[in-house]
């Protein structure tokens, strides 16, 4: 039986882990024991299991018997579904969230989106890239839906880094801009298919 102790420490562990695997600092196939992350985060085995899984559900590890738990791999194909899968919610939650975009709102996307242009790294750009598009989605006020977007984020910022790991020249994002000016100018049907259609430049990007 699992605790809200367990459940923190495990979300805990779960976000440092993805954040290994989403920079390639544990790469595909890569093996992760129960024992040595119990011992690493000073825990017990409850809440690394509940970690393994929640990273298993985003599609961060595989697990098979007796083979134990590794960090998956990825395929073209798999990127491509992904970026598929984004486009499609990512544009049925910003056109929910439109009606409760205020200017506020839209100012705080611009500022991170200005963050983004002037990062001086793939890790920075990606965290301000994330915000951005938090920003826009979350008043769309449909949890269940926000959950899958952010678990296909997490895949989306494995693939990124995978890309863009040998070779980083930080992109200005002209269509953030894009969406940004159709909301502001009322036109969320505009922005949403701009956001489609920039949500599925990814599975364009092939992983190394």
């Amino acid at each position: 039986m699992t605790t809200a102790k367990d459940d923190t420490i495990a979300v805990r562990i779960s976000k440092v882990l993805a954040e290994r695997i989403i920079t390639g600092k544990l790469e595909a196939g890569s093996r992760l024991g129960q024992d040595h992350i119990a011992e690493e985060f000073g825990a017990s085995h409850v809440p690394v299991r509940e970690a393994f899984r929640r990273l298993e559900s985003q599609g961060l590890l595989v697990s098979a018997p007796r083979r134990g738990v590794r960090v998956a791999g990825f395929s073209l194909e798999e990127v491509r579904e992904v970026a598929e899968m984004r486009a499609a919610l990512e544009a049925l939650a910003l056109r929910n969230a439109a009606p409760h975009l205020t200017k506020a709102i839209l100012d705080q996307a611009e500022e991170a989106n200005r963050v983004g242009d002037r990062a001086r790294d793939v890790q920075a750009w990606e965290e301000a890239n994330r915000t951005f598009h938090r920003i826009i989605l979350t008043p769309c006020g449909m949890p269940r839906l926000l959950k899958a977007i952010d678990d296909l984020q997490t895949a989306s910022s494995r693939f990124l880094f995978s890309g863009w790991r040998a070779e980083w020249d930080a992109p200005t994002d002209r269509d953030h801009r894009a969406i940004l000016h159709a909301l502001r100018a009322g036109e969320p049907d505009m922005a949403a298919s701009v956001l489609a259609r920039h949500v599925q430049t990814i599975g364009q990007k092939k992983p190394r």
